[in-house]
């Protein structure tokens, strides 16, 4: 692929492209053990909990991921950050819940930066939006200064509208794909023209003049491969966050749902992005074992969020029956699959205890012997022993979620309160009896609402990107 390279911002390259001796300290040489193994986290989008084989889907073929779950040890009860892409990846790299993380919700009222937004209907649009904050420890801090090679490929969703806030400017030491600064609407989002590798933009000819040539399901997987060749030799990080299935549904091959006369189109090609990607996961998978890596790589597969509302929710059961769907602290808009696969390693179980995604960094930490390295403030507790066959209580405790003032929620145990329409009373509900959230039971139980909302409180700060009124510390920006 020729290569056309722009200097964003004046920064420098990608590590990826620097000379041998620059990219060797970056970390110490070694390679991984099955004790201290290589990381590979995936990370699906807007994949809903009942999308994939393994977690009851009747319709969507899934078998590779489907045999991480077979041979490895999958949950019943995970929980994204939030219910939509920017927040919930900030919570994944931060370990904080959505009452305290730099970034709350998609979109910010105050602070951020403004910058352009293409709307589905191809208008144009002006927003602000928050950005990791060089104060952010993320994952890839810990687990770079632990030692490991650490390198994104694909979906940030963390840079706002700040070039410098790319993931090689918050802890990777590698990184191809896109930011929200790429142009939207010069770049088609599953057959891409645009590119970044580093601080540079490249172009993908193969797709030039709007060809479908090369899928960006193809083109992450590719990426992710080259940087495990590069990297077999030392423990490695990768983060490999696939954009399928978001919406716009677009891909050119949907031989695998075309007998599937009753299904419309959409529904065809939302399928197929989530089969494609299973396949492309495949392809990683057998790659990994022939470098004889498999047993010394932990592989950890999860979606960002629930399906969205452009999403055949009803027709192939995508949400699993829960309520809500994207962008509503309902279980379809929050519980996903999380599933954690290590040959001789993790065991084969199917736990239901209660995790989240700030649970990640603490737990990356301690697979890597890195937990002096974590910051403070953490939401997340080390569930490390889970994935090894052990036990640990992750039920007594709350998990909490929010967008300012507009929606949120909180789980202790078997209870849930949640709010998703602002000024609207706490609903409670049962989720061991009601996992679907059908009966709100807060007039039965009035005390347990109010303990709820006094702890919610408690675990929301005041932001300068949200600021609500009366709050002491909101700043009209920054």
């Amino acid at each position: 692929m020729k290569k056309k390279w722009t200097r964003i911002g004046g920064a420098l390259a990608a590590i990826g492209f620097l000379p041998a001796t620059e990219a060797q300290a970056a970390g110490p040489a070694g390679q991984a053990t099955p004790d201290r193994p290589n990381i590979i986290f995936i990370l699906a989008d807007d994949l809903g909990y009942g999308d994939l084989s393994c977690y009851g889907s009747r319709f969507v073929k899934t078998p590779n991921i489907d045999r991480l779950a077979s041979t490895g040890t999958s949950f019943a009860q995970s929980y994204a950050g939030s219910g939509i892409s920017s927040p919930s990846r900030c919570s994944l790299m931060t370990g904080k819940n959505t009452g305290k993380t730099t970034i709350r919700d998609n979109q910010c009222t105050a602070g951020g930066l403004r910058g352009m937004k293409i709307t589905p209907r191809g208008d144009t649009t002006y927003i602000r939006r928050a950005n990791l904050l060089p104060t952010d420890t993320t994952i890839a801090t810990v687990l770079s200064a632990a030692g490991y090679r650490t390198c994104l490929v694909n979906k940030w969703h963390l840079d706002g509208y700040d070039p410098t806030a790319a993931p090689n400017h918050r802890g990777f030491h590698e990184f191809y794909g896109w930011t929200i600064s790429t142009v939207e609407s010069n770049s088609p989002y599953y057959y891409p023209y645009y590119r970044f590798h580093g601080d540079s933009l490249i172009h993908i000819d193969d797709n030039a003049h709007d060809a479908h040539v090369r899928h960006n399901t193809d083109i992450s997987t590719d990426d992710a491969l080259a940087f495990i060749r590069r990297n077999k030799e030392r423990p490695f990080f990768l983060y490999l966050a696939y954009d399928a299935p978001h919406e716009p549904y677009v891909i050119d091959d949907t031989s695998w749902y075309d007998d599937r006369s009753e299904w419309t189109m959409n529904t065809k090609r939302y399928a197929s992005l989530i089969t494609h990607m299973d396949a492309a996961i495949g392809r990683l998978l057998a790659a990994v074992d022939s470098m004889g890596l498999r047993e010394r790589t932990m592989v950890i597969f999860a979606s960002d969020n629930g399906a969205a509302v452009q999403a055949p929710i009803e027709e192939l059961g995508c949400n699993a029956g829960f309520n809500g769907r994207k962008g509503l602290l309902y279980e379809g808009g929050i519980r996903v699959p999380f599933i954690v696969n290590q040959p001789g390693r993790v065991p084969v179980r199917k736990l239901q205890n209660i995790i989240y995604f700030p649970d990640v960094m603490p737990t990356l930490a301690a697979l890597a012997g890195a937990e002096d390295k974590l910051p403070g403030g953490m939401d997340g507790m080390n569930i490390l022993p889970l994935f090894y066959g052990k036990q640990v209580d992750t039920d007594n405790r709350l998990l909490y979620w929010e967008f300012p003032g507009k929606q949120r929620a909180a789980r202790r145990g078997d209870w849930k309160c949640v709010t998703v329409k602002r000024g609207r009373p706490l609903e409670l509900y049962n989720l061991k009896d009601d996992p679907g959230e059908r009966r709100n039971l807060a007039a039965e139980h009035p005390e347990m609402v109010r303990e709820f909302d006094a702890e919610m409180r408690r675990m929301h700060h005041p932001s300068p990107c949200w600021p609500l009124e009366g709050e002491e510390g909101a700043q009209s920006g920054r």
